[in-house]
């Protein structure tokens, strides 16, 4: 480990720009993308903001920890779809699915009742072809100045990327399911 020096002096300058609504992106293969997202939802939330939360690939009635706990202070989050590709029964119903929960999705930004919308996962059923990427970036576009959107997945269509104003890509250094340690509930749920 190299020992540095604390910095003596502010390392920027202060933004002069207007605030406004930003579309953030957490993608990429590593952990952290959706506790990124519930940590801006819970920092919302704490300042008194409308915040909802929509997870594309969680199924209606999952209790996982962010669920209970988002229950708990009265952050709405809601399950969209049956479960990752591999568990699904029909992958057309879960396409449907994708596309019935993104026209909630949709109008919860148009809307302008929510400070922070999360779309968690929405990367997936865009790149399996199962929403239009046309009417997701139309959407971003025409959302009300003053609404943030935080979308998280893994391979994130290139398109959200250009037109987000945050992108972070989490990259995987080392994963403890890699040396056969199972998920830990609570951790990983």
């Amino acid at each position: 480990m190299k020992i540095e020096t604390p910095p003596s002096a502010k390392p920027y300058e202060k933004p002069e720009g207007e605030r406004r609504g930003l579309v953030i992106v957490n993608t990429g293969d590593g952990k952290g993308k959706s506790t990124a997202a519930f940590g801006l939802a819970l920092r919302a939330h704490g300042r008194g903001k409308a915040v909802k939360i929509y997870q594309f690939m969680k199924v209606p009635t999952a209790r996982f920890g962010e669920h209970r706990m988002f229950e708990q202070i009265g952050i709405p989050i809601e399950g969209l779809g049956d479960g990752f590709s591999w568990k699904s029964q029909d992958l057309e119903n879960s396409a449907q699915l994708a596309r019935d929960g993104w026209q909630k999705a949709k109008a919860a930004i148009l809307s302008g009742e929510y400070f922070l919308v999360v779309l968690d996962e929405l990367t997936y059923p865009l790149i399996y072809g199962w929403m239009p990427l046309d009417d997701v970036l139309q959407t971003l576009r025409d959302r009300p100045r003053d609404v943030h959107v935080v979308i998280t997945g893994r391979r994130c269509p290139p398109e959200i990327i250009e037109l987000a104003d945050t992108v972070t890509e989490m990259s995987k250094i080392k994963h403890a399911f890699n040396a056969g340690v199972p998920a830990q509930r609570g951790i990983e749920d």
